[in-house]
């Protein structure tokens, strides 16, 4: 994080938005949304303040908040994050026009932006397949050594091969991998929904290597509850270090630490699935994701292949000599 962004980040915090903390806790109990939607829905309004130099949010008019986006687009953020945002202002401002707060929406009179998708950064199946390999790769060898090599096997066989969203990973519970069947992991995800991932051999036997390394390293970490303690047990890995190891798994590999990310590898996991034949309503499920939407974004990987069915296989692109009448 640069000075710039700490500093606007430390001002975001010092600005009062009025009914925010209400609108956090309706989303919270009525809309069960995620911790990391709700901090990411107050640093967005909060970050309309900003903007707005410190003028209540609550007293936008729509020319602020379409500025605001557009100041966005200018910027290069991501059309993600711009349809975050977006959400973000739409929820708080329909919440305080039910709690009589305003008489309108201002959200009501923006006009739909135009946003090309931004395709997610891909892997190649042999580039995946050389970060597994470097991170088998001994670093050193003492014990200490041979646990943070277990643990970073395990981690990025489960990331890449159940495609999961990395909070789902640091916080999973030993208990998740207790069922009666190892292959399969229940995971808790978006909005406290609850999916079945499949593991493929390979990511088993990393669990099973790690299980054994963690029971062996301090009592603590035998006793905790989660799959990834760190400490004395009562806290998981996080999110951060996961993207930093990565980074340093990626160097060994001889690839950009800049295209490698924990997001990358579920991006990865997707597209390899897609290219070897899945299909999206099981890709859907595979990745949690509540709208089929979300996911058709991966099905650029299936152009090539589907343009080749077209004018190879199609009865008509066998047939000499034939002309469009």
């Amino acid at each position: 994080m640069n000075a710039i962004t700490s500093h606007k980040r430390a001002a975001a915090k010092r600005i009062e938005v009025a009914y925010l903390e209400a609108f956090l806790e309706m989303m919270s109990a009525e809309r069960a949304a995620s911790k990391n939607t709700l901090a990411a829905y107050e640093n967005d309004v909060r970050a309309f303040a900003i903007f707005l130099n410190g003028r209540d949010p609550s007293t936008a008019k729509s020319e602020d908040l379409l500025a605001w986006l557009e100041q966005g687009w200018r910027d290069s953020l991501t059309s993600t994050t711009l349809a975050r945002r977006r959400a973000s202002l739409r929820g708080y401002y329909r919440f305080l026009l039910q709690e009589g707060a305003r008489e309108d929406n201002p959200c009501q009179r923006l006009g739909r932006m135009r946003m090309s998708p931004r395709l997610p950064k891909i892997l190649s199946i042999e580039q995946t397949s050389r970060i597994l390999d470097a991170c088998a790769q001994p670093a050193g060898a003492s014990e200490a050594d041979a646990y943070r090599r277990a643990r970073l096997v395990c981690m990025v066989e489960i990331l890449y091969g159940a495609g999961l969203r990395v909070s789902e990973l640091v916080s999973l519970p030993v208990a998740a991998t207790q069922g009666r069947d190892r292959r399969i992991l229940p995971i808790r995800g978006k909005g406290d929904k609850e999916r079945l991932v499949a593991l493929h051999a390979d990511a088993v036997e990393s669990l099973d290597h790690w299980l054994e390394a963690r029971k062996d390293r301090s009592e603590a970490h035998a006793k905790s509850r989660w799959l990834f303690p760190v400490g004395d047990g009562t806290r998981h890995l996080t999110r951060r270090r996961v993207a930093q190891l990565l980074k340093e798994v990626a160097v060994r590999a001889n690839i950009d630490p800049a295209l490698v990310s924990p997001h990358v590898l579920r991006h990865a996991f997707a597209s390899h699935l897609l290219e070897n034949g899945a299909d999206l309503r099981s890709l859907q499920h595979l990745l949690g994701h509540a709208d089929i939407s979300t996911t058709q974004i991966y099905t650029h990987v299936l152009e090539e292949r589907t343009r080749a069915l077209v004018f190879e296989a199609h009865p008509l692109a066998r047939t000499p000599g034939r002309t469009a009448s």
